[in-house]
């Protein structure tokens, strides 16, 4: 009887084969300090990639300034977007502070944003995510998609 319960109920991947599902992150650096220079940088983008592979992720961009991330990514329905970001920052902070400059004290804020969109949205979204630095500069900025913490 086991046995004839286990076959009826698969696994969630089973469930649910196909999904396309794209969310747009943004966190920042503890108290939005300037702590992401040239000199870390491609390495933590790296890394923050390589840890939402790791977790089932497909990476479509990742871009920021000296003092906060743009994460564009299609995660499963399985996983917890809170789980989600969560490891992700942990493990690209433990990153910095360990192996790329020890002892550096390199600290995310506890909140972030994310928005979700769809699929004809993804071009302009990655678009935007890889050219922080130059809205910055022009003051071209989408506020949606920059805002990561509760307005009061």
């Amino acid at each position: 009887m086991l046995y004839l319960l286990r076959r009826l109920k698969p696994p969630l991947e089973k469930l649910m084969p196909y999904w396309k599902l794209y969310y747009h992150f943004i966190w920042g650096t503890k108290n939005r300090l300037s702590l992401i220079d040239a000199v870390i940088e491609l390495e933590l983008y790296r890394v923050m990639a390589a840890k939402a592979q790791k977790l089932g992720g497909f990476v479509h961009a990742v871009g920021g300034t000296k003092d906060h991330i743009h994460l564009g990514v299609s995660i499963p329905p399985k996983t917890s977007l809170a789980k989600f970001i969560g490891d992700v920052k942990g493990n690209s902070s433990h990153f910095v502070n360990y192996v790329i400059k020890p002892d550096f004290e390199f600290h995310w804020q506890a909140e972030y944003g994310v928005l979700s969109f769809g699929e004809r949205n993804l071009a302009g979204v990655v678009r935007y995510i890889h050219n922080q630095k130059q809205h910055h500069a022009d003051g071209t900025l989408i506020a949606a998609m920059e805002r990561m913490d509760e307005i009061l």
